[in-house]
């Protein structure tokens, strides 16, 4: 088993929560303003990293195509003014046909009922109504920097979720000693 295996494994089955792994951490990793939409979950998995920009959400729908099964993953949003990156259909998409094991929306979404109702695992910054919309759009040159560092510090590192929010180990964080700390924290 690989090290990151081993590690969602053994926060997964002893559910080190998000203050834990924080604390872990050093009193970091936590995503702020970053919260549950349907309470009573705990989910930790790899992150898989997406993004939507300029008041679009077609960028989600292409990438969202190759996402693999049992990510967390983490949708950024550049430039959407308070519209919401998506709603229950891409919800149920990304959870039921995807099988993604959370989207973490960094941004809000729309249509919470239907999210609270079917207790889809989603963390986002909040809801709203008004949705952004489904339209191509380019990739602006400020926008690709800030996209690329943040893959950078997501993709392919741990979300640990639950219901006090998310933390990210970061990729570079995924080490032998950082194990060794998680082991020790759930000892004590």
């Amino acid at each position: 088993m690989k090290l990151k295996e081993k590690m969602i494994d053994l926060i997964k089955r002893n559910r080190i929560s998000s203050t834990e792994v924080a604390d872990a951490l050093g009193k970091s990793g936590v995503l702020d303003d970053i919260n549950i939409l349907a309470p009573g979950q705990f989910k930790v998995g790899e992150v898989q990293y997406i993004y939507g920009h300029d008041e679009s959400n077609w960028p989600i729908h292409e990438q969202a195509q190759d996402i693999k099964e049992e990510c967390v993953l983490y949708v950024d949003m550049f430039d959407c003014d308070n519209k919401a990156a998506f709603g229950d259909l891409v919800a149920k998409y990304l959870v039921l046909y995807k099988r993604a094991e959370a989207v973490v929306v960094n941004g809000l979404m729309r249509d919470n009922h239907t999210l609270y109702k079917e207790r889809y695992p989603i963390w986002c910054k909040g809801v709203t109504p008004l949705g952004c919309f489904n339209k191509k759009v380019t990739l602006k040159d400020d926008t690709r920097i800030l996209m690329e560092a943040n893959r950078k510090k997501f993709h392919g590192g741990i979300l640990v979720c639950d219901d006090t929010g998310c933390t990210l180990i970061r990729p570079d964080q995924v080490t032998e000693a950082f194990y060794k700390k998680l082991e020790f924290i759930e000892i004590q």
